[in-house]
């Protein structure tokens, strides 16, 4: 092998070895089900006006945080004016309080973006 050709596969091999990252259309919503069941559903409910301890997660994909009614929201959820894409769900899945500092969920988050990308397809079925 020539110098040039070892250069261009060293250059390569971090991108074959490193897996892309799960997105929500890769997401199975029947696996996410399964999985918000087992996870979350102890403090969110999937149905339409019903909080917990967490609020409603009823057509949470693309709403604004901190708008479900009657949910005491902290100050963090607030303060976030962002709406809940795929992409935001993904980052605060993975890690909650580290996300969205001073949020009240105990939840340390879901560490497989596979179960990210399941839970956010999941999530968007539900409206």
């Amino acid at each position: 092998m020539t110098g040039r050709l070892i250069f261009t596969l060293l250059l390569a091999l971090p991108a074959c070895l490193s897996a892309p990252p799960a997105s929500a259309a890769d997401g199975d919503p029947a696996a996410g089900k399964a999985i918000f069941e087992r996870t979350c559903e102890n403090c969110h409910a999937a149905v339409i006006g019903v909080n917990k301890v967490g609020p409603s997660l009823w057509n949470v994909a693309g709403r604004k945080p901190a708008t479900v009614p009657d949910f005491a929201y902290s100050d963090a959820m607030k303060a976030n004016k962002e709406p809940w894409t795929a992409a935001a769900l993904d980052t605060y899945l993975a890690d909650p309080r580290g996300d969205i500092h001073g949020v009240r969920m105990f939840f340390k988050g879901l560490p497989n973006p596979a179960d990210r990308a399941n839970v956010i397809a999941f999530l968007q079925t539900l409206k």
